[in-house]
């Protein structure tokens, strides 16, 4: 991940205090949720946000690959604040699950970007019996 992006030059100047307008539970972070998190403008989405001091939690479907967009950004800034929870949008049973281990976890919730998606798969079923696109990017959410 080099050079300028999108993302970068679109956040110029800010950082989680410059978010805390967001932050009304008063934390010392500023928490934002990315599904989608593993890859392509999520994956730099969530470097960005923490470059510029947001706590992320990145909700997935493949923890592997999590794992090493944490340890990517962790490397180019060691400060970053990231977390990774396993989230199957295509699930009713994992987005109910997520949803509680969330709570569980005590951490605030200030901003939610809805970045996961699939698109032009063929016809599949979800678990739920759900045309899977329909599923991953309308129910899901």
């Amino acid at each position: 991940m080099t050079g300028l992006t999108t993302i970068v030059t679109g956040t110029q100047g800010i950082n989680a205090s410059g978010l805390s307008q967001y932050n009304i539970l008063g934390s010392r972070y500023c928490y934002y949720m990315i599904t989608g998190a593993t890859s392509g403008i999520g994956a730099e989405t969530t470097r960005v946000l923490a470059l510029r001091g947001v706590h992320v939690v990145m909700g997935i479907g493949n923890l592997a690959a999590a794992k090493d967009v944490k340890e990517s950004i962790l490397k180019e800034i060691p400060f970053a604040k990231v977390d990774a929870m396993e989230l199957d949008l295509s699930s009713f049973e994992s987005v109910k699950k997520f949803a509680s281990e969330f709570n569980s976890s005590g951490l605030p919730l200030n901003i939610l970007i809805n970045n996961a998606e699939i698109m032009a798969c063929p016809f599949m079923l979800s678990k739920d019996n759900i045309e899977l696109q329909f599923a991953t990017n309308h129910l899901g959410i």
